[in-house]
């Protein structure tokens, strides 16, 4: 007797059960809807978006901490480390750069500021201290000096990734000098409390439609469609740079590692949408982190350059503050030289690497290079305060892929990268199911395990 084919609606219904990226599919709709239709219900719906990222961000350091000191221990080799770090820096500073000149070419031949003649003492900036709190970027100094920790606990109660960074790296190399004759247990309990965090990231992911909902009802409920006709050249060359900027870094992918952007895109579907969603990349590090193991890059590159590039290599945002920049010199008619141009790129090279986890950071960047050129008017930035909301989506998109090849390509440069797996996992030949934790994580033939952490772990069993 033949097998009888679900109708279409209880089809429908297994899929939103069962799928991630159709429940947060369906959310963003409905997001869209209620805040368009109910604008003063939406902006209720805040507390939604805030409580999941809030969920995440308890998480991050923790699991930085544990897949750091893991991949330290299991890699066996603290220069391998050092040279993965070193190899990160160098592409991000590359990548960034790329980003900030793709912005001034692209704001150059499209002038979308040009013909606004907006006169700057007509403007409020008092909305603009509301949105920075009145703080200020870090200098370069203050910047280095506040990623060394302070206190053990501390940098875990904040969430100073980098200061969570240098621990892991220290507490690893601890391991690796002690070897298993005088702490047998302490690897193995620091991988079982890594299983535990990815296990409670599942719990919260659960969540993340109902983030979805309310972080998109906020926004269009209190900004409205019509921003995006006041400012849709803006808007419009700000997604062509960024889409432009992901081609290239396809074509960086496929010619470091011969993987595909694409396919990895289609791979980390849920999270890419969720972090539109949410506006925050945040709010997918520990899945990402998750599927790049699983998609064959190793524990230690996984661990140092995805959290690091959430501080260094903030590419969508470089993209942003290179285009707000001569957008905001053209709309108020100051016609900037090439050798001011140039100090546009130096500026935003530096003030950007200090934005992540700032309020208020990208109005910060551009005051800050508005004041260094002597030019602009300081108080022209508060023409990006309309449309820095609509821009959200571009950012996140950008820094969240710009981050995820940096670790493929900075992994395939170390040899710290399955090849093999990863083709599968892209290719759909290894199917990664939703229910997948840590464990069932088929660790790369190439991770060698030192024979002084294999006795550990015979020890601790």
């Amino acid at each position: 007797m033949p097998q009888s084919v679900p109708s279409l609606p209880r089809r429908v219904v297994r899929i939103l059960r069962t799928s991630l990226f159709a429940q947060v599919a369906v959310a963003l709709v409905l997001g869209i809807v209620v805040g368009k239709l109910w604008p003063d219900v939406a902006t209720d719906l805040k507390p939604l978006g805030d409580g999941f990222t809030r969920l995440i961000k308890t998480i991050i350091s923790p699991l930085v901490f544990c897949v750091v000191v893991v991949g330290i221990a299991k890699a066996g080799d603290l220069k391998a480390f050092g040279r993965i770090g070193l190899k990160a820096l160098i592409w991000f500073e590359v990548a960034s750069t790329l980003a900030l000149v793709i912005g001034l070419l692209a704001a150059n031949i499209v002038q979308p500021g040009s013909g606004m003649n907006v006169d700057p003492s007509t403007l409020d900036t008092s909305a603009i201290d509301a949105k920075t709190g009145g703080g200020s970027l870090p200098s370069t100094t203050e910047f280095v000096v506040n990623a060394i920790p302070t206190s053990f606990v501390g940098a875990f109660a904040e969430s100073e990734l980098l200061q969570v960074l240098i621990l892991a790296c220290l507490v690893g190399a601890a391991l690796l000098h002690l070897g298993h004759t005088r702490v047998p247990k302490v690897l193995p309990a620091i991988e079982q409390a890594q299983e535990i965090i990815f296990a409670v990231v599942g719990f919260i992911m659960r969540l993340a439609p109902i983030a979805v909902f309310g972080a998109m009802a906020v926004l269009i409920g209190q900004y409205g469609l019509g921003v995006i006709e006041t400012y849709a050249k803006l808007i419009i060359l700000c997604y062509a740079a960024a889409a432009l900027f992901v081609a290239l870094l396809g074509v960086a992918l496929k010619m470091v590692t011969g993987l595909s952007l694409w396919r990895f895109l289609r791979y980390i579907r849920e999270e890419m949408l969720l972090a539109l969603g949410t506006a925050s990349t945040e709010s997918v590090m520990p899945r990402v982190m998750l599927k790049l193991r699983k998609a064959g890059a190793r524990d230690d590159a996984v661990g140092l350059v995805l959290p690091t590039g959430y501080s260094f290599n903030l590419d969508g945002a470089s993209l942003y503050l290179s285009i707000g920049t001569l957008f905001i010199a053209q709309a108020v008619g100051v016609d900037l030289s090439l050798g001011q141009q140039i100090t546009v790129v130096l500026v935003l090279m530096l003030t950007s690497k200090g934005m992540a986890g700032i309020p208020g950071s990208a109005f910060l960047a551009l005051s800050a290079t508005a004041s260094s050129l002597g030019a602009i008017p300081a108080g022209a930035v508060a023409l990006l305060l309309g449309v820095d909301r609509i821009m959200d989506s571009m950012r996140v998109v950008t820094n969240l892929l710009g981050n995820c090849v940096a670790v493929f390509a900075v992994s395939r440069w170390e040899g710290a990268l399955d090849l093999e797996r990863a083709k599968k996992v892209l290719d759909g030949e290894i199917v990664i199911s939703e229910e997948d934790d840590a464990a069932d994580v088929k660790k790369p033939a190439e991770v060698a395990v030192p024979a002084q952490v294999a006795e550990v772990k015979e020890t601790a069993s």
